[in-house]
């Protein structure tokens, strides 16, 4: 059974989902974003966010080629394509020069991710040196609801990319599905102190009124099974209304403060909107790339006879000057889109101008000094 949402490569659903052989959209099947382009035989669906050690990626898709068709059946904009969970799938793969197309042959993992959506959750963090001073780190999604191990990972490519002298930031949020509060952490590592990020307000907190200063404040990552029991017992017994504030850790200073860019566009989701969103309200980061999806309501899972559940958002956010980005999304300060005739040969326009971006915000900063 559908989820009843209208073609395109949304990818948030809503809805009532099947268990166990949901047909998913590509980023939550296949690891991998779409967008309408126009070919010479048409509008077709190329490749954009293809995550690291994902589906496709490891099936030796790579962004900019076209999907042509899925199992023999041509794959046409605007109905968007779908990966069956556990299933096997051959796609016609082109180029956009109308170079000789390949199969290739793609197989779904038979799982998904817990309390989300019927998803593939593909390798979370990647990090490497992108040239002398300048780390990149890229985040495709924020595994886990309390993000202990995405944490302990984001800690040790942070003090990698350290170690070998990075000194400017680049964070990839492009094509991120969002997650849980791993992104705290990602947070807490734009500022040196502990600083209000926004706050999540249920239908009921919000009818019965509140001062966001009186929310219950989250401002740390579990990082014990101790104090793991005790969040989950101080949410699930004690205050069951899931509004409350999120604020920064505290890390202290890093090197790359003041020389941060975050790339984003419009497959960046939920958490990693917030993220975004807390940069920019606080001027802690650049932002390059295209307006995010605008779709960070938060969400639950309810078991429904016949193994199927139902998914419906359950509170939404604010940023803490109290704007809601739902429906809006975060809008970068330096608008640049990929090219669709320059992609294939590996030219990554959005990437070169965050690294433009830093060697400005460096060739300034030696000035003042």
């Amino acid at each position: 059974m559908e989820s009843g949402e209208p073609d395109g490569p949304r990818q948030q659903p809503y809805g009532i989902f099947s268990c166990q052989r949901e047909r998913c959209p590509p980023a939550h099947a296949i690891n991998a974003t779409v967008r309408a382009v126009d070919s010479r035989n048409g509008k077709r669906w190329m490749f954009l966010d293809v995550i690291e050690d994902g589906v496709a990626y490891r099936a030796g898709i790579r962004p900019g080629e076209l999907l042509l068709s899925s199992d023999s059946v041509e794959t046409i904009p605007p109905a968007c394509p779908r990966f069956r969970i556990g299933g096997t799938h051959n796609l016609g793969v082109g180029k956009l020069n109308g170079s000789a197309s390949r199969t290739v042959k793609i197989e779904v993992p038979d799982r998904t991710a817990k309390d989300r959506p019927p998803m593939i959750e593909p390798r979370s963090l990647s990090f490497q040196m992108l040239q002398r001073y300048i780390g990149y780190v890229r985040v495709a999604t924020f595994p886990g609801a309390v993000g202990l191990d995405f944490s302990r990972a984001l800690d040790t490519a942070i003090a990698d990319l350290k170690s070998k002298g990075g000194e400017r930031l680049i964070i990839d949020l492009r094509g991120n599905v969002g997650g849980g509060l791993g992104s705290l952490r990602l947070m807490s590592y734009l500022c040196s102190d502990k600083k209000p990020i926004g706050y999540s307000l249920t239908r009921r907190r919000l009818r019965k009124g509140y001062r966001k200063e009186s929310l219950t404040r989250i401002d740390r990552i579990p990082s014990s099974k101790a104090a793991l029991f005790l969040m989950a017992l101080r949410f699930t017994l004690l205050q069951k209304d899931r509004s409350f504030v999120l604020a920064t850790e505290g890390l202290g200073a890093q090197p790359f403060h003041g020389r941060i860019v975050i790339l984003t566009n419009e497959f960046t989701h939920s958490a990693a909107e917030m993220v975004a969103s807390f940069a920019r309200e606080n001027t802690l980061a650049t932002l390059v790339g295209t307006t995010t999806s605008g779709e960070v309501l938060r969400g639950a899972n309810f078991k429904l006879p016949n193994g199927y559940r139902l998914r419906i958002p359950t509170a939404g956010w604010f940023n803490w000057s109290g704007d809601c980005i739902e429906g809006k999304g975060v809008q970068p300060h330096h608008v640049v889109d990929i090219s669709p005739e320059s992609l294939p040969g590996g030219t990554d326009e959005q990437l070169q101008k965050a690294i433009d971006a830093l060697d400005l915000k460096m060739v300034s900063a030696k000035m003042k000094a």
